[in-house]
């Protein structure tokens, strides 16, 4: 057999209703196809349990929507659906990330200032759900990868005096434009981070200052045309920390 049996013949076969020609075309069918032969089984096993469950009702009238086939039907509508549902939810994943900016959009320019930082930094630091971009290999890396992105901003903080060394960075896309974070950890594994991002079509600009909210800290400033925060928990002396190296760098 060289073309593929039509639904109607195989919801006949499985209902018994296929004779001569056209079931042996069907079981040919079958037999060079195991995997459509397992589903048909099912099927043939559905029907078999159905008819077993009705026995004795031929009194009642028909009902279309115990029609084996129609009962069948449904169950593949309903599995495109979700096979569909599942395609539309990795196309919206898949559309979080903008012309190679890496992780997911950040709000929050328009809200508490520098909310996207701190949402930075939890993605980051304390849910793990987004990988660094970059790992410098020797000094100098890290600041090289930020100048590529922000020609003009200012130079990373040095916090090594502190015990915290940069590991990594990455990139985000904000409702404001590209941002950028690296990440800063000691050997304890405390983390501060540096963030930086454009102002936005509105140009909002920061005064120095600082805010806490949920645990963490963001000791932010602008200068150079950018926006900046120092973000780290509220705890401990990483606020001391990071309150130094915005008084560096503004």
């Amino acid at each position: 057999m060289t073309t593929t049996p039509s639904e109607h013949d195989i919801h006949a076969y499985v209902d018994g209703r296929l004779e001569g020609e056209r079931r042996a075309a069907v079981e040919l069918y079958l037999a060079r196809h195991p995997e459509r032969a397992s589903e048909v089984q099912a099927w043939q096993r559905d029907a078999h349990r159905l008819r077993t469950a009705i026995g004795g009702t031929q009194t009642l009238p028909d009902n279309g929507a115990l029609n084996p086939w129609a009962i069948r039907r449904r169950r593949r509508q309903r599995r495109l659906q979700r096979v569909a549902f599942a395609a539309a939810a990795m196309l919206c994943l898949g559309l979080g990330g903008f012309g190679g900016w890496q992780a997911r959009g950040l709000r929050g320019a328009g809200t508490a200032p520098m909310a996207d930082a701190m949402q930075a930094y939890r993605l980051v630091a304390m849910d793990h759900a987004a990988r660094l971009d970059v790992v410098p290999q020797r000094d100098g890396d890290m600041q090289t990868w930020l100048d590529a992105h922000f020609a003009h901003a200012a130079r990373l903080p040095d916090l090594s005096g502190a015990g915290f060394h940069a590991v990594g960075g990455r990139l985000f896309a904000t409702d404001q434009g590209p941002a950028a974070m690296v990440f800063y950890q000691d050997a304890a594994g405390h983390a501060i981070s540096f963030y930086v991002r454009p102002p936005g079509p509105r140009n909002h600009l920061l005064p120095s200052g600082q805010r806490a909210d949920g645990g963490l800290v963001a000791q932010y400033w602008s200068g150079q045309g950018y926006n900046y925060a120092m973000v780290s928990r509220d705890d401990g002396v990483d606020p001391q920390v990071a309150a130094h190296a915005r008084q560096q760098s503004i």
